[in-house]
C-alpha cells in the first residue's frame, strides 16, 4: 500500500516500479541476488522500483528476465515505459489537482478498463458540466476561483470514454441514494439523470444500481476503484477526504475483486438499471 503524499513520482514510474517489485517477490529474490544475477546496482534497482528514477528499456528487460516473467508481461512493460508524456497528460491542469489526485488520475489514462462503487455521488467520469460545477462549487477543497477549472478538468478525464481510438472500457456500480439526492436545482439534477442513461447506452459504459431493497452485497460502506492495465495488472484507488491510498498486494487486491464481484450480482442489471433512471424522470 501506499499514499502520494508520502511518495510521489511520476504516474507511469509509480507503476513501473511497483510491477518491478511484484516480478521480483514472485521470484523470491531479495535486491542484492537481483543485482548480482542482472549487474545492475543494488541502489539502482532500489531506485527504479520506488519510482524516483526513470526505468530504461533495457533495465526493465533485463531485471524482468532475471526473474523468470514471460515474455508478454516483458513486452508490456518495455512498451509502457514510454508513455510518459500520455501519463502526465494532467499537467496544463496543476494549479487545481492535488498532488495525491494527480497520480491516480495519470494511471487512469493509462489504464484499458475501471470499475468504480459509488455510494453517495455520481462518479466525476458521468457527471454533466452543470453538476459538476453544482457539487464542486459546495467543496470546502476548492477555492471559488477554481471552480470552473476544476469542472474542466473533469470534463478532459470523461473525454476518454467517448476516445474513438482507445476508450476506457468503465463499470459502475452506483447507490440508488446517489441517484436520488438533487445536486444544484431539480433541472440540473434531470439532466444529469438523463446523461448517466446515455452514457449507459455506449458499448464500452456499464452502468448498474445497488437499491436497498436488493439486499446487503459483501461491499456496503464506502467507495473504491479497480484499475486494470492490459488484463496483466490491477490496483484498487481508495479516495479518502484530502488523500488516497492505493492496494497493490494480491491479497488485498482479491479482497475488493471479490466484492467488485458482489456488488454486480446484487446490483440491478444494466437494462433494469437504465429502466430505473428513466422512471426517475
Amino acid at each position: 500500500m501506499t499514499t502520494p503524499s508520502q511518495h510521489h513520482p511520476s504516474p507511469l514510474r509509480w507503476l513501473i516500479g511497483t510491477e518491478l517489485t511484484r516480478f521480483r517477490r514472485e521470484a523470491r529474490l531479495s535486491v542484492a541476488k537481483a543485482s548480482a544475477l542482472t549487474g545492475i546496482g543494488s541502489p539502482k534497482i532500489g531506485h527504479m522500483e520506488n519510482g524516483r528514477q526513470q526505468q530504461i528499456e533495457q533495465d526493465i528487460a533485463t531485471l524482468l528476465s532475471a526473474y523468470g516473467a514471460d515474455p508478454r508481461s516483458i513486452t508490456r512493460l518495455v512498451e509502457m515505459s514510454s508513455r510518459a508524456e500520455e501519463a502526465n497528460w494532467w499537467k496544463p491542469w496543476t494549479d487545481v489537482v492535488d498532488s495525491w489526485f494527480s497520480l491516480y488520475v495519470g494511471l487512469e489514462r493509462v489504464a484499458d478498463r475501471e470499475f468504480v462503487y459509488e455510494r453517495d455521488t455520481v462518479p466525476g467520469l458521468l457527471q454533466t458540466p452543470e453538476y459538476a460545477t453544482a457539487l464542486t462549487g459546495r467543496s470546502m477543497l476548492v477555492r471559488a476561483d477554481h471552480v470552473q477549472r476544476v469542472v474542466d478538468f473533469r470534463m478532459a478525464r470523461a473525454a476518454r470514454l467517448t476516445d474513438p481510438d482507445r476508450p476506457l472500457w468503465l463499470h459502475i456500480v452506483i447507490s440508488s441514494w446517489a441517484l436520488e439526492i438533487v445536486v444544484g436545482t431539480p433541472e440540473i439534477h434531470h439532466a444529469q439523470l438523463r446523461h448517466l442513461a446515455k452514457m449507459a447506452e455506449l458499448p464500452t459504459v456499464t452502468l448498474q444500481v445497488l437499491r436497498p431493497q436488493d439486499g446487503v452485497p459483501a461491499v456496503y460502506t464506502g467507495r473504491f476503484t479497480l484499475l486494470s492495465f492490459d488484463a496483466t495488472s490491477q490496483l484498487c484507488y481508495i479516495e479518502l477526504l484530502d488523500d488516497a491510498v492505493y492496494y497493490y498486494n494480491p491479497q488485498r487486491l482479491r479482497t475488493y475483486q471479490l466484492g467488485a464481484n458482489d456488488l454486480q450480482r446484487v446490483a440491478l442489471s444494466p437494462e433494469r438499471s437504465v429502466e430505473l433512471i428513466r422512471k426517475m424522470l
